[in-house]
């Protein structure tokens, strides 16, 4: 069976694209990482990419002057290399509609959160500061609306601690491991 080819965008430290890296070389997932794309130049990831041998497209979205110009020449990329499916991993840009219409129901994101709840860039705060004491994770695809998109899967935990560095260690054990399943349902198609 031929191994599907993923992209990675990220704008972090990259734990998520680790994760599926190592899980690509280790043949969990019958895959390989062709391309990491980052909008932060000077993100850790880059670093991480490179002692993996991935391909990596670094750019600042300020240099390009709308989102359909520096969405066009990633999907254009993507299309180079033969992507099947592009796993968004700490990305904080909302994805547009160029890469929507060209790699739609092929976009996937992880959120640390049981979505539809706590969506955005401070979920797990947002959900201490709630009070929950069941959080999780949640892989969807990708939409146009933010944290949208049907939901793939979902992984989650009970915590009473108030140690916020602990539980966001506890969840991206659970990304690390759920993201492998979900990139394994879009492969089989199983989902």
């Amino acid at each position: 069976m031929k191994k599907a080819r993923l992209a990675v965008f990220a704008s972090g430290s990259g734990s998520n694209y680790q994760a599926i890296v190592e899980a690509c070389c280790d043949g969990r997932i019958p895959a390989e990482v062709v391309l990491l794309v980052c909008d932060k130049p000077g993100a850790k990831v880059l670093e991480r990419a490179k002692r993996y041998g991935t391909e990596c497209f670094a750019f600042s979205p300020k240099d390009y002057a709308s989102r359909e110009e520096y969405e066009t020449l990633l999907a254009d990329m993507l299309d180079e290399r033969g992507v099947d499916i592009v796993c968004l991993a700490g990305y904080m840009r909302i994805v547009g509609k160029v890469l929507l219409e060209r790699y739609e129901q092929r976009i996937v994101n992880i959120h640390p959160s049981l979505l539809p709840s706590f969506k955005g860039a401070h979920a797990i705060q947002d959900a201490v500061d709630y009070g929950v004491k069941i959080f999780g994770v949640t892989t969807h695809f990708v939409d146009e609306t933010l944290d949208g998109g049907r939901i793939i899967d979902q992984g989650a935990i009970v915590y009473e601690g108030s140690d916020i560095e602990e539980l966001t260690n506890l969840i991206h054990n659970i990304e690390h491991k759920l993201y492998v399943k979900t990139i394994n349902k879009l492969i089989s198609k199983k989902y």
